[in-house]
């Protein structure tokens, strides 16, 4: 097997090189891990994945390497000449998108290898006995707002939050793992490929788990049955579309589970345990550049799977849509395929009242666009039967790579406009006993809809700042500068950060706008879409600057900032620094605040540190 993957990364570089000569164009000149796949599509998918090129590995064989043997082969390997044709930039970031990792974290991400491992490790304690932010959204309602009493932290304390410690990620290149806190312990995934369980209030690390690939969901924590001694276990999902089940009390592996074999199918959202079940969103990497004319665009489909957390095995697998099919060649005599895309970018939202689970999806990649994409769903928690769906924009079929002159005829005839519902569902119960599930849009449209009611709208509001100067065709497209991650909302408001800047605040009854307080330096412009977290009182917003906010829910006024841009000590004596806050919300628990800084996805303002706060 070894002998096989060696040679087969020798064969893909090969086939990368011959397709080199040509520069990459400049909007795929970033910095960003889907640069990587951009450049495997463009100079790769000729010959692998085509059946006519023999010996020629599939992609899903190379997304099994490591990424220093892809990475060797290119620059020290027998490959070196041909691979001199690429640029330092697009050999690494090859390397990164098809492992699922960055280059030589392996042996320095191990915990074995840390200075501040915990001194003992006592029996984990009931993770629903104490206060805890397990999972993405705190609780089954994906609200993302913590009580006082398991907060430990009030609007006067806030003011007075100070830097406890810090942890780095060796290697790191992005902090986009949001932190879950149970039974005093934080688990967290990293894109090094390693999840870590440390020490809340210090910092010492428990364990390390090595996966297959970089982690950026938040992990969530349930009761285990069956497995011996092992009493709960910690959940989470891989770039690679593998789910585990490890240990949460020593971080041995219980089970592992692939539940997409679409070699670009991932999860990027954590997975929701609820009554001995994990239910899986998952998503893909497909649509950034499925331009190019040697891609077969296109394949993948977003699901949501249910998987026993015991055991890992499939309950049942429920696709946004119909299996793709094909339906034509394009001008490079490439089969085509439809449909696909609806991508699940969500952590899903339980409902226990009606036995739903809720989740959005993300538009399509070939037309006509499902009219299960830019949607939420709902399905029975049992079966997973669809009992309804809301579509938020019809006819959103959009790829990366397809605008002006890079447009090629992959490319749908109008693309986009690219409204992904990315944002967890909220689930609420007003005073007079009303409930509401709330999702947003990336153009900024909020809308809540009554799950008692098979969806049907309640209200609808659009909160995107719209900018003056853009007028004409192109006004549309300012207000895509809306809610991407998600909001916080308590018992009477909703809060969201917004991509255009900013953080604004809704009645939720009715959808009436409170407040908008915008967040940028003095002529600068900062994207705030990274998911809101909020207690009594207080709701924090991260941005691309690196800033992270906290603002009072009566009126909007900013009551603490910290910059997280810059270098840190930190307790494992690794080399970290912090960046942009674009993805993840803070985890409030314990009278702590914990968050990951430096979200590199996109290229900009990269970072590989956690940094824990404290008003003591």
């Amino acid at each position: 097997m070894r002998v096989y993957f060696q040679t087969a990364v020798l064969v893909a570089a090969g086939c990368l090189v011959a397709r080199a000569q040509a520069p990459a164009p400049p909007q795929q000149r970033s910095a960003g891990t889907e640069s990587g796949f951009a450049v495997f599509q463009q100079r790769c998918m000729g010959c692998h994945g085509n059946p006519n090129v023999e010996r020629a590995p599939s992609p899903a064989a190379i997304r099994e390497m490591a990424p220093e043997k892809i990475y060797d082969a290119l620059t020290t390997g027998v490959m070196k000449g041909q691979g001199a044709s690429l640029s330092e930039e697009q050999r690494r970031m090859v390397a990164l998108f098809m492992s699922g990792r960055p280059l030589g974290s392996l042996e320095q991400g191990d915990a074995k290898q840390m200075p501040n491992q915990c001194r003992s490790n006592p029996p984990l304690a009931d993770p629903a006995a104490g206060p805890a932010w397990n999972g993405w959204g705190v609780d089954l309602s994906n609200g993302r707002f913590q009580s006082s009493s398991a907060a430990g932290l009030t609007p006067a304390q806030v003011p007075n939050l100070k830097l406890k410690w810090a942890f780095g990620y060796p290697n790191g290149l992005s902090a986009f793992g949001q932190p879950s806190v149970v039974s005093g312990r934080l688990f967290v995934g990293t894109d090094i490929g390693y999840v870590y369980s440390l020490d809340a209030k210090t910092g010492c690390v428990y364990w390390s788990y090595q996966t297959k690939g970089s982690v950026r969901n938040a992990l969530s924590v349930g009761p285990v049955k069956g497995q011996g001694p092992t009493k709960y276990g910690v959940y989470f999902g891989d770039a690679h579309a593998n789910v585990y089940g490890l240990d949460a009390q020593d971080g041995h592996l219980l089970w592992t589970r692939k539940v997409d074999d679409h070699f670009v199918a991932r999860i990027t959202a954590a997975p929701t345990v609820y009554n001995g079940r994990v239910y899986v969103p998952v998503s893909s990497s497909e649509e950034f550049t499925a331009a190019t004319l040697d891609y077969p665009c296109c394949t993948s489909r977003g699901s949501v799977v249910a998987l026993d957390a015991s055991t890992g095995e499939r309950i049942w697998k429920t696709y946004v849509m119909d299996e793709p099919k094909p339906t034509r060649k394009n001008s490079k005599g490439v089969q085509m395929y439809a449909p696909a895309g609806g991508s699940v970018w969500n952590s899903p939202t339980i409902d226990v009242k009606t036995n739903a689970i809720y989740f959005g999806t993300g538009d399509g990649e070939t037309e006509p666009a499902p009219r299960t994409t830019d949607a939420v769903m709902a399905l029975d928690l049992n079966t997973g039967k669809m009992l309804w769906v809301y579509q938020a924009q019809a006819g959103d079929a959009f790829l990366g790579g397809c605008n002006g002159a890079t447009k090629t005829d992959n490319c749908p005839s109008e693309n986009g406009p690219d409204l992904d519902i990315g944002n967890s569902p909220i689930l609420r119960t007003l005073s007079n006993g009303r409930r509401l599930l709330v999702a947003a849009t990336k153009d900024g449209n909020v809308i809540a809809l009554d799950p008692d009611k098979n969806g049907a709208v309640v209200w609808k509001k659009n909160v995107a700042p719209v900018d003056p100067n853009v007028t004409g065709p192109n006004a549309f497209f300012a207000r895509l500068g809306g809610i991407v991650w998600g909001g916080a909302a308590d018992e009477r408001n909703l809060y969201y950060g917004l991509s255009r800047g900013g953080m604004v605040a809704l009645q939720l009854a009715t959808g009436e706008q409170l407040w908008y307080t915008p967040l940028a330096k003095p002529g600068t412009r900062v994207n705030n879409s990274a998911a809101a977290s909020a207690i009594p009182g207080v709701a924090f917003v991260g941005g691309s600057d690196g800033v992270l906010h906290a603002l009072n829910t009566a009126n909007g006024k900013v009551i603490w900032q910290y910059e997280t841009a810059h270098s840190f000590e930190t307790v494992n004596k690794v080399a970290a620094k912090g960046g942009a806050i674009s993805s993840i919300g803070p985890t409030i628990t314990g009278g702590m605040l914990f968050v990951g800084s430096g979200y590199a996805v996109t290229g900009s303002n990269s970072g590989n540190v956690l940094l824990a706060f404290s008003a003591e």
